[in-house]
C-alpha cells in the first residue's frame, strides 16, 4: 500500500510539473513584457516630437501638436500639455483633486495600430474620480497609481494633459499585466474644499 501511494504521489507531482512547465512556455517572461511595454510606448511616441528635458520655468509648449516631455530619467512618464491651467493655482499636499480621464491601452495600439479609449471623460453618468494629492496612505488615492498625479507637480489644477504612464505607475489593480497607458486627463478642484 505504501509503495502504491508513493507511486501515485510521484505521478501527481510529475503531472503537476508537466502542466506548470507547459503553461509557462506559452506565456512571456516578465522581462519580455517589459520590453514589449517599451516598444509600445516608443511606437506611439514615434509620431510626436519628444523633449528629453522639462523647461526650467515649466513653461511647456501647449496644444494638440505640442511635444511630449520626458518627465523622469527612466522614461516612466511622458507628458503632452494640452492646457497648462492657472500656474498660480497649484495643488497642495493632501488636497482633494477630481479628475476625468480617457485612457488608451498602448499594448493594444502596438498590436493593432488602433487607440480604443475607456474612462469617465465623456460620460457624465459616471462620477468623477478623485485622489488626495501626494497622499499615499489612502487607497482611494493610490488605486489610480502615481502616474495620474504627476502632471500636478508642474501645472495648475485646471490643466488638461495627455500622459503616458508605464505599468508600475498605473492602476494598482493592473500592475501584473505590464500594460502602459496613454491618459487624457482633466483636473478639477472641488467647489468647496
Amino acid at each position: 500500500m505504501k509503495i502504491s501511494n508513493k507511486i501515485l504521489l510521484g505521478m501527481l507531482c510529475f503531472v503537476s510539473l508537466s502542466i506548470t512547465a507547459s503553461s509557462c512556455s506559452d506565456s512571456k517572461s516578465y522581462a519580455d513584457r517589459l520590453s514589449d511595454e517599451n516598444k509600445a510606448i516608443n511606437l506611439y511616441l514615434s509620431d510626436f516630437k519628444v523633449e528629453n528635458t522639462i523647461p526650467a520655468d515649466t513653461a511647456f509648449i501647449c496644444g494638440e501638436d505640442a511635444p511630449y516631455y520626458r518627465l523622469d530619467d527612466e522614461g516612466n512618464f511622458f507628458m503632452q500639455v494640452i492646457r497648462p491651467g492657472d500656474r498660480s493655482n497649484r495643488a497642495v499636499d493632501d488636497q482633494l483633486i477630481y479628475f476625468r480621464f480617457t485612457r488608451y491601452n498602448l499594448t493594444y495600439f502596438y498590436a493593432y495600430n488602433e487607440l480604443v479609449g475607456e474612462g469617465n471623460a465623456d460620460n457624465m453618468d459616471y462620477t468623477a474620480t478623485s485622489f488626495r494629492y501626494n497622499n499615499t496612505t489612502l487607497s482611494s488615492s493610490t488605486q489610480y497609481g502615481q502616474g495620474v498625479q504627476v502632471p500636478l507637480n508642474y501645472l495648475g489644477i485646471d490643466c488638461e494633459v495627455n500622459i503616458i504612464v508605464k505599468s508600475q505607475y498605473g492602476f494598482t489593480s493592473e500592475l501584473a499585466q505590464v500594460t502602459p497607458y496613454l491618459y487624457n486627463i482633466r483636473y478639477f478642484k472641488p467647489l468647496s474644499n
